[in-house]
């Protein structure tokens, strides 16, 4: 059909005539931890030992010889909503294989980053003056995204695998002032900001609960391929470590079921990103869903963002055809190990700082976990005595790229004239003075009034992108600060 109906310009007016680069292939990063490690100067030796880059190039042509490969002339025109059909296949294969949904139909669609595709989300199934549940700590921009749709936060309390199913229930079976939600939004893996990762039982029981009171389950997934296991103490490590690669089934069977492969209802959202597996400026990832869900996000991306960039799209989907499935888990196995490494870093420095012991269950934050409680010795008011203070608090994470510590104010000589609050935000301004930004916990409360004067603080910090010798002087910044806090103000 000779089509003149779209206002489409002519691909030969486009300037780029081939998109070129060089890739890393797919088995730059290694699959098992390196035991030589026995103290943090190894890490520097990691560093500088690990310089060779090996490179393979990628080229897209405007014009491609064979119609079934990807061109410039085609994604960069304007494009259909749920992406190339090259990259669609692809991700659906993906979703099929990792994360098996139970009912065949199951679809998959392009967008604009996970922020993005809940927001798709959040105004497609919910109704202004509605609610949401998500985990009583949680991601900023997941609230903000839907307060301006009049899109409330219903808060849940979380033990050592994030949201609690017993305080879903609880949260569910009470009298609402406006409408039960019908949307729950998690995080179940890494979750930002605490790291916990929820396995398989809790997942189910949330599950049941959400099939009980019909409730639309968004999981948004953005670190589940940066699961790197519990955190061994040094001295244990090296027994503990495996010394070959996993195979693929291998590899999958280990990693944290998806929602959807309980989902025999079709009423699991899950969100995936190339942001942290890939890059995040690609500003690419999909959904997997119903059929009938898909539909109408499909439509909200018609009328909203439309297609996903083509530069993205095509640079993207000619490096995962190149790679091939396989490939790509090869390269997922990687990433996951150089984040444990970044991650056991990081908490060897802490360990080494300042005096860890385990923390008894009565301090312990989140039921069921292994909690660290960290002290120093802090001079007291009597010459020459020093008094052990506990500092913080944390749960070594198993995945994503944030430690959440909890801050013991209770032995604060100003607590009681100031609360926690005012002392979480007075010691987060020292830190930025000191050279050291965190998150500071009250940004990452669902909680629609924000935190309570009386709640505990809290500090996310992330040790995903400094450098090793960076890490080490962050931790520096706080023992030196953290001292001195407690001291002088």
């Amino acid at each position: 059909m000779l089509s003149l109906a779209g206002g489409t310009p002519s691909p030969v007016y486009f300037p780029f005539d081939n998109l070129k680069a060089d890739a890393l292939v797919c088995d730059s990063f290694s699959t098992t931890a390196r035991t030589q490690n026995k103290g943090a100067l190894s890490w520097l030796w990691d560093l500088f030992s690990n310089t060779q880059v090996s490179t393979t190039p990628i080229s897209i042509p405007k014009y491609a010889e064979n119609p079934n490969e990807i061109d410039l002339a085609v994604s960069l025109q304007y494009g259909l909503a749920r992406g190339i059909p090259q990259l669609q296949k692809f991700v659906q294969e993906f979703s099929r294989k990792v994360y098996k949904p139970p009912y065949d139909n199951f679809a998959t669609l392009l967008h604009t980053g996970n922020t993005v595709g809940w927001m798709k989300a959040v105004t497609t199934f919910c109704n202004p003056g509605e609610g949401v549940l998500t985990s009583e700590w949680t991601y900023p921009s997941a609230i903000a995204t839907m307060a301006p749709c009049g899109i409330r936060a219903v808060p849940v309390s979380m033990d050592g695998q994030g949201m609690s199913s017993n305080a879903l229930r609880e949260v569910l079976a009470e009298p609402h002032p406006i409408l039960r939600p019908h949307v729950m939004y998690c995080v179940p893996v890494g979750q930002n900001p605490t790291g916990a990762t929820m396995q398989m039982q809790r997942k189910k029981e949330i599950y049941d609960i959400c099939v009980e009171f019909d409730i639309i389950i968004v999981e948004d997934d953005p670190y589940y391929f940066l699961q790197e296991g519990p955190y061994i103490l040094p001295y244990q490590r090296a027994s503990a470590l495996k010394e070959s690669e996993p195979g693929d089934e291998e590899y999958l069977r280990s990693l944290a079921p998806s929602f959807l492969a309980f989902d025999y209802q079709g009423r699991v959202v899950r969100l995936d990103t190339f942001s942290k597996t890939i890059a995040p400026g690609s500003r690419l990832g999909w959904f997997t869903c119903n059929p009938l869900f898909a539909e109408r996000l499909e439509r909200q991306s018609e009328t909203s963002t439309q297609a996903p960039c083509g530069f993205g799209q095509s640079l993207v989907t000619k490096l995962l055809l190149d790679w091939k499935f396989t490939g790509y888990l090869r390269w997922l196995k990687g990433l996951g190990v150089e984040y444990r490494r970044r991650r056991d870093f990081f908490i060897d420095c802490i360990v080494e700082t300042f005096h860890i012991e385990l923390a008894p269950p009565s301090q312990n934050m989140f039921h069921g976990s292994e909690m660290y409680l960290a002290s120093a010795f802090i001079p007291s008011s009597v010459p020459d005595k020093c008094i052990k203070t506990h500092l913080f608090s944390f749960v070594p994470p198993t995945s994503g790229m944030f430690v959440w510590l909890k801050l013991h104010f209770d032995s604060h000589p100003k607590v009681g004239e100031l609360g926690h609050k005012t002392l979480e935000m007075k010691l987060w301004v020292e830190l930025a003075e000191a050279g050291l930004l965190v998150g500071p916990g009250s940004m990452f409360s669902a909680n629609p009034s924000g935190a309570s004067p009386s709640d505990p603080g809290h500090f996310r910090i992330s040790f995903s992108y400094a450098e090793f010798k960076d890490l080490r002087k962050a931790v520096e910044i706080l023992d030196r600060v953290l001292k001195k806090f407690y001291r002088d103000l």
